[in-house]
């Protein structure tokens, strides 16, 4: 195991009626600016109920933060909390929202073009304005951990920042708040979430036993929770109450600590939603099989004890069970309902060269746990995905 550091400040309040308890979280003279995406949050009653529990307080509200941020949008958020003069950020809603606001809280007090900040990918950030979080989509992680992504429309970037001054205050988890998610967000929601957990996982073995053991029960959580998802009542307390805390553990830093971690699926994905359009959630369904049909071999020990102890397979040689599991992941994606495949997206073999020519722009050329991804490498995988 390596050597690591581990910090997380964030609060968790979790369970039905928290938002009632956000008063108790911010200062009563608290200046506090809400960021929200679109109308769902409205319609949900999510936004009633903060605003009820904010009472008193001096509060104004943003909207239209968008499923993939952008700069141009949030940099009018950033004009409003100077405006206003708040000292407070709370976001309501899902990881585009809450990254959002990450960006808001270190754009607003920044010193310089706050492009910069994702440039620099957070290094810059000396400090920021506190902010808290009302989940309504389980998936990203982002309520308990300090990083955010950033689309900017003006130059198809999607790039990523994590700075300690970023990690929310205290993060309110009502499940109840996820029963009128549309399907497919839901879908997204989990797949995102087992993706994160084995940019951890499915890397190098390093006797790292806490942590893959971790990994390992958040893995069969999330199989047995996209097994029921599809079918199961919107209002099943119980299982949206599971994936909500899955999503959080997901990627709070846990399961990373002291572990090789890969993100070269999440790098190539990115590129893929800023040219293209698709879900998050879904360029990861297509990148990561991929990945591993092409770096089967370095992951062979990892895909080899995940195929034992998460999907319990023993029988048959080696590359039948790492042929298994591949094969099982890709079931468990299409069994949400998600394509593994780029031509599903009506992407051929043409389409991939702006991908590589955006991972060399962004320096994206030394991906993955042992930096041998290279753009050659990530051509491959992408031409496995078509």
């Amino acid at each position: 195991m390596d050597n690591f550091e581990f910090y997380n400040p964030t609060k968790i309040l979790f369970g039905k009626g928290m938002i009632a308890r956000l008063d108790e979280q911010i200062d009563r003279q608290a200046r506090v600016l809400v960021l929200y995406g679109g109308a769902s949050a409205e319609k949900s009653g999510t936004l009633g109920e903060v605003r009820k529990a904010l009472g008193q307080r001096t509060f104004c509200e943003f909207g239209g933060i968008e499923a993939n941020p952008t700069y141009e949008t949030l940099m009018k958020a950033v004009e409003v909390a100077r405006k206003e003069k708040v000292d407070f950020l709370l976001a309501v809603g899902g990881g585009s929202v809450m990254d959002g606001t990450k960006f808001v809280a270190a754009a607003v007090p920044y010193q310089g073009e706050p492009w910069e900040i994702l440039l620099k990918q957070g290094e810059t950030v000396q400090k920021a304005l506190p902010l808290g979080t009302v989940v309504t989509l389980p998936a990203t992680g982002s309520e308990m951990n300090s990083i955010a992504v950033i689309s900017r429309k003006e130059t198809g970037d999607k790039l990523a920042f994590s700075n300690p001054h970023v990690f929310p205050v205290f993060s309110i988890l009502d499940p109840t708040r996820t029963f009128s998610l549309p399907s497919r967000q839901v879908a997204n929601g989990v797949a995102d979430s087992f993706v994160h957990v084995m940019e951890a996982y499915m890397t190098l073995p390093q006797d790292a036993m806490v942590q893959d053991r971790y990994a390992e029960g958040l893995l069969l959580s999330l199989h047995e929770i996209a097994g029921r998802i599809t079918s199961a009542p919107a209002d099943d307390y119980d299982l949206r109450a599971n994936l909500m805390w899955v999503a959080t553990q997901a990627l709070n830093g846990l399961i990373g600590a002291g572990v090789k971690q890969d993100w070269a699926t999440h790098a190539i994905g990115h590129e893929l939603t800023a040219k293209y359009g698709i879900d998050h959630a879904r360029t990861l369904a297509i990148v990561f099989p991929a990945m591993l049909k092409e770096r089967r071999e370095q992951k062979r020990a990892k895909l080899l004890q995940y195929a034992t102890r998460v999907l319990g397979l023993t029988e048959g040689t080696e590359d039948e069970r790492i042929d298994a599991a591949i094969a099982r992941i890709e079931a468990f994606f299409e069994g949400l309902e998600i394509p593994v495949r780029l031509s599903a997206y009506d992407i051929d073999r043409a389409g991939i060269d702006p991908i590589i020519a955006q991972l060399e722009e962004h320096g994206m050329t030394a991906l993955g746990e042992d930096q041998e991804i290279t753009s050659e490498i990530s051509r491959k995988v992408l031409e496995r995905s078509l």
